[in-house]
């Protein structure tokens, strides 16, 4: 089973105005409330693909009922901590350009991290925990760290989707993925990153680290795949980039999904790169059949490990 953890979920009120003016009454063109949150969108997208899931975190007041409402019917299994405040909505304004305006949160107690520790504890040998997003402010920098703990100790595989500090601590306990995009790589070694030749030198001291998988994401420019048998650059498909939220939710989703099908990590790879690629290019995310197709368009090439 994949268990997916969003410590901060959200409503995304994603709204759209197409003349939008600064201090003055705009009317929205059209507007969309959905669940929000790193952990949720991969739950999502495997729903999507067929794949169950269990998604869990912290939810709160009538935002969080909405969110879990919203999960079970996409038919994902929740297992979220109460919280005593209400799940934050984040503002997602499209208008010419993409601006967020993203809320706060609301306070973990010790008793609630505890029930959430006490989830995690659940894990099986061969499942897989993907922690996903950034730490709220009232919850331990190191909660990640605690909970690879658990999960590896029963056996568990640990997917990373996280930057900064929480990354790093991650990074100690080697997860089985992690998928930062050039800039969150760059950052890890106060460095800049800007193709995929400066990426190759900097995710190989990762694996070294132990790390067992690296997917570093490059936007127009594709994306890198490193563990011990595999250093290749994929390319992405051409089109029209309609709304970036989730693509790489759904790159690392798509990966252990197909992952799971074909036990082929290249192949896993190249169609993960196809479903971010989709999710991309529509408002919605992506479908069997817009990966089947542009799944054809991705070019794998081999790259020297320097």
């Amino acid at each position: 089973m994949i268990y997916t953890v969003t410590l901060n979920p959200s409503i995304d009120f994603i709204v759209k105005v197409a003349d939008f003016q600064l201090g003055a009454l705009n009317r929205s063109d059209d507007d969309m409330k959905q669940p929000g949150g790193k952990g949720i969108n991969v739950s999502r997208v495997l729903s999507r693909l067929g794949k169950p899931s269990v998604a869990t975190g912290f939810i709160g007041g009538f935002t969080g009922e909405f969110i879990e409402q919203g999960l079970r019917k996409e038919n994902i299994v929740t297992r979220f901590v109460r919280v005593n405040e209400e799940t934050r909505i984040n503002i997602k304004l499209k208008t010419g350009t993409e601006t967020e305006i993203n809320g706060a949160g609301p306070r973990v107690i010790e008793q609630q991290l505890e029930e959430l520790i006490e989830k995690i504890k659940e894990l099986k040998e061969n499942d897989y925990l993907v922690l996903a997003g950034s730490v709220p402010r009232t919850v331990p920098s190191d909660i990640y760290s605690q909970l690879m703990e658990i999960a590896q100790k029963s056996g568990a595989k640990v997917i990373v989707d996280t930057s900064g500090e929480p990354l790093l601590e991650a990074i100690e306990r080697k997860p089985y993925l992690i998928k930062p995009n050039h800039h969150e790589l760059g950052e890890l070694f106060s460095n800049e990153v800007k193709t995929i030749d400066e990426a190759i030198p900097l995710a190989q001291r990762l694996l070294d680290k132990g790390v067992e998988n690296i997917i570093v994401s490059f936007a127009s420019k594709g994306a890198l795949l490193m563990n011990k048998d595999l250093c290749i650059h994929a390319t992405v498909p051409k089109g029209e980039v309609v709304n970036s939220v989730g693509a790489g939710d759904t790159v690392v989703a798509s990966f252990l999904a197909y992952l799971e099908d074909t036990n082929d990590s290249l192949r896993a790879f190249q169609y993960a790169i196809a479903a971010g690629s989709a999710t991309a290019f529509s408002n919605e995310f992506c479908t069997k059949e817009d990966i089947e197709r542009l799944v054809l368009e991705i070019d794998l090439t081999p790259k020297k490990r320097g």
